[in-house]
């Protein structure tokens, strides 16, 4: 029987692997790969996240074929103003499409015959009317989030009334965007129960399975016992909730957690990192911009602060931290998703005080920090073991496939 084909599109290139997005879209590839199916990667490769030739040509040699079409996404005043006064589309969806991308797509449709197209961004789902014209392969939209819930929730916590008046507007507009979206593809695969809720309470009867990002607990490294006063946070600064909460973090929170503990240090790292905080000169704060390893930079740290306060989806760094042992200190937002009990798997905090609080109780009692530690660890083995969400979803797609 000839291997079953899936072409696979994304809204930028999934490398480096350094931040959720990026590994959620290598394990779905990856998944795809090792069960046997042809996979075909088609890419935008935008400026906003741009790979370079000379990378592009050492990544994703291994499955059927990785192509990507040069896309400028740039944000610009012009361009958002122009959106708000003369499209009822949300200005994400404009900035994803290119005619460029769709004729690409329309020739790797017709020489490739995919029995199954998956999109890893609802913003892509403009190409899905293009899709439907040129072929009959099951489509499959993968919701790496609720996009709405996290515009909504930007616009609550802004304080100025135009910004907040401008992020209120574009959550409606995302959020009539993304039901009709979800109405129009043959499966979804929310990563939560909660997301997947939220699609059926918006009245969308398109067939779902849940499928959260999996970890490959095997080879995980487990944390080291050394360095205990190390905490540290690493994410895409690009990412809007990632720099509003790490900012609320060093204002807020940092401030109480040093005074009660001078000895403790953080470290934070990301992609994209805004000037203003490699500038900053906080006593115990550790700024490393961009790191060109991820796993290096985790290695020696024992606690993963999660302050993020909007958002949505899953935290893929809370899990790979479970996995490896560490601590995790988190808001509700940031936890949301998985499941994972307070004061059993991780330790909740959302307000300054709380945070400083966790900190404390986690440096003072070790065997309750080692104890958390082991049970996580363990949630990740039963709930978010990677083979077992991969077969599961695998399952489902050859169900519909017939």
């Amino acid at each position: 029987m000839a291997a079953k084909r899936i072409l696979i599109l994304t809204n930028r290139v999934p490398y480096p692997l350094n931040d959720g997005g990026n590994l959620a879209m290598r394990a779905m590839i990856e998944g795809y790969h090792k069960a046997g199916w042809q996979v075909y990667l088609l890419a935008m490769n935008t400026s906003r996240h741009y790979v370079e030739s000379d990378k592009l040509a050492n990544i994703y040699r291994h499955i059927h074929a990785f192509d990507t079409v040069d896309i400028n996404n740039e944000v610009t005043a012009f361009a958002i103003a122009r959106n708000f006064a003369f499209s009822t589309q949300p200005s994400h969806a404009e900035r994803f499409y290119s005619n460029r991308f769709a004729d690409k797509l329309t020739q790797v449709i017709r020489d490739f015959q995919p029995d199954v197209i998956q999109v890893e961004s609802v913003f892509l789902a403009t190409y899905l009317p293009q899709v439907k014209r040129q072929t009959h392969a099951l489509t499959v939209l993968r919701l790496h989030n609720i996009e709405y819930q996290v515009w909504s929730r930007l616009a609550e916590e802004s304080k100025g009334m135009l910004k907040k008046t401008y992020l209120g507007n574009l959550s409606r507009r995302i959020k009539a965007f993304e039901i009709k979206a979800w109405q129009l593809f043959d499966l979804l695969f929310p990563i939560t129960e909660a997301d997947a809720e939220v699609v059926i309470k918006a009245g969308v009867h398109t067939p779902a399975y849940i499928a959260p990002f999996g970890i490959n607990i095997e080879n995980t490294p487990q944390a080291s016992s050394s360095n205990k006063l190390y905490a540290y946070h690493i994410g895409a600064m690009d990412w809007l909730p990632n720099e509003e909460g790490i900012k609320w973090f060093l204002q807020e929170v940092w401030p109480l957690v040093h005074k009660q503990q001078p000895e403790n240090e953080f470290f934070f790292a990301g992609r994209n990192m805004p000037a203003y905080f490699t500038h900053m000169d906080i006593e115990g704060v550790h700024c490393m911009g961009e790191v060109a390893d991820a796993a290096a930079f985790i290695s020696d740290k024992s606690i993963l602060v999660v302050p993020i306060r909007s958002g949505g989806g899953i935290r893929v760094k809370i899990l790979e931290a479970m996995a490896a042992g560490k601590i995790v200190i988190s808001t509700d937002v940031g936890i949301q998703g998985i499941d994972a009990l307070n004061g059993t798997h991780y330790i909740a905090a959302n307000t300054p005080s709380e945070f400083a609080a966790a900190f404390n109780e986690i440096l003072k009692d070790e065997v309750k920090a080692t104890n958390i530690s082991e049970n996580a660890r363990k949630l990740i083995w039963s709930r978010y073991n990677e083979r077992a969400i991969m077969n599961g979803l695998l399952d489902k797609v050859k169900e519909l496939l017939g």
